[in-house]
């Protein structure tokens, strides 16, 4: 079958993220199946207008509105497709109504508050207001996500067919859990992209706390991003830069040790669509605490494999933080659940169950296609 994935970003865009690199590991495994998958983004300075990897086809073509019009222009030139992706980040492709074959909607997060941080005011509102009629329009296209959380903001919005398949996660978790003990000092880390929704500073601000009360702390920012100035010009406006480190964008191993070695993953997005970084941590042996917004309530079960805190506040996540330095087992406890569940989410675990539902999805326009195929044959004998 012929499989195409429509994605504002391919995975060698220089903003590209955690939703390309589990999209790419989804279309890579349909490639392994013997499926023919395309990739189609937008273009970026200096990128090359097609390349291939892993066996999947990727196409760039125009870029903030005009992409539509160039993967319309691209696609009505190719055979025929049996299932288009249509992934959404903010702003769909709008597939069903141009591709002519079956279509499902792919989507991380409903953004709803994300579109204020980024545009304040009116075009904020704007935004969402848009988010809400395209899911009233794709109101009966099925929708497939990684949490119940976004689930849920669909179908509140006038979504009729919502299908969730958690995230696969790239880490490998560690053979063995050895004991890490809560003594000094107390290790803090984030790994995020450094963009204002993720709220790096908030966790900046629980280290402030933590130190204040005579806690002794220190934090670890694994990720690069436009915000990365204004954070460290906020730790030393704090008297903090002794106790922070910015390691900038990380290989995988070295990021994995970052994660090994802190007591505690610090997370205070705005919203997630599900928090791999959280699964990852969990996987080195290293529980989360947490904002309680979208997709963190979903990768975190509180108190089982993590904390959720009861408000959106650095004083939350401080207070959390100081609690747990006096219950040491609930905290080993913790440890060890986290560890067993992250073996739930390795790709060898989620890949196969989401193939099967995107074929199953993509068999109907197969049949349509073959049965076209077969009327275009010449009648024998």
């Amino acid at each position: 079958m012929r499989f195409l994935m429509l994605n504002w970003r391919d995975p060698e865009n220089p903003e590209a993220g955690g939703a390309e690199r589990v999209s790419l590991a989804f279309m890579r495994a349909l490639r392994e199946r013997g499926h023919e998958v395309f990739w189609f983004s937008n273009a970026f300075p200096g990128a090359a207008p097609r390349y291939e990897r892993d066996g999947i086809q990727f196409l760039r073509g125009g870029g903030k509105g005009t992409s539509i019009w160039a993967a319309w222009r691209w696609y009505r030139r190719q055979p025929g497709f049996d299932l288009v992706i249509d992934q959404h980040h903010g702003i769909p492709w709008y597939a069903p109504w141009w591709s002519g074959t079956r279509c499902i909607a792919y989507i991380h997060e409903v953004l709803g508050p994300i579109w204020q941080v980024f545009y304040p005011g009116l075009l904020g509102r704007i935004g969402q207001w848009q988010e809400r009629w395209t899911h009233w329009l794709y109101r009966n296209v099925p929708f497939w996500v990684p949490s119940d959380s976004t689930r849920r903001a669909l179908l509140a919005h006038g979504v009729r067919q919502v299908v969730v398949w958690p995230n696969g996660c790239d880490t490998v978790p560690l053979a063995t859990l050895d004991p890490k003990p809560l003594t000094p000092p107390i290790r803090l880390v984030v790994v995020s992209r450094l963009a204002p929704n993720k709220r790096v500073d908030h966790a900046v601000r629980a280290l402030q706390l933590l130190v204040q009360a005579g806690v002794p702390a220190e934090l670890t920012v694994v990720g690069g991003g436009a915000e990365e100035m204004r954070l460290k010009q906020l730790v030393q406006d704090l008297g903090l830069s002794p106790r922070v480190r910015f390691t900038g964008p990380l290989p995988e191993s070295a990021k994995n040790e970052e994660l090994r070695r802190a007591h505690f993953l610090l997370h205070a997005s705005v919203r997630e669509g599900w928090g791999l970084n959280v699964i990852e941590a969990n996987a080195m042996g290293t529980p989360a605490v947490v904002y309680p917004v979208a997709g963190l309530v979903d990768s975190t079960v509180h108190g089982q494999t993590g904390w959720i805190v009861s408000r959106e506040t650095p004083e939350a996540l401080a207070e959390m933080v100081r609690s747990l330095l006096h219950q040491p087992d609930w905290y080993a406890a913790c440890r060890e659940r986290a560890w067993r569940r992250a073996h739930e989410f390795q790709w060898s675990v989620v890949l196969p169950k989401v193939c099967d539902w995107l074929e199953a999805q993509a068999r109907p326009a197969a049949a349509v296609v073959n049965r076209i195929h077969e009327t275009k044959q010449p009648a024998g004998g």
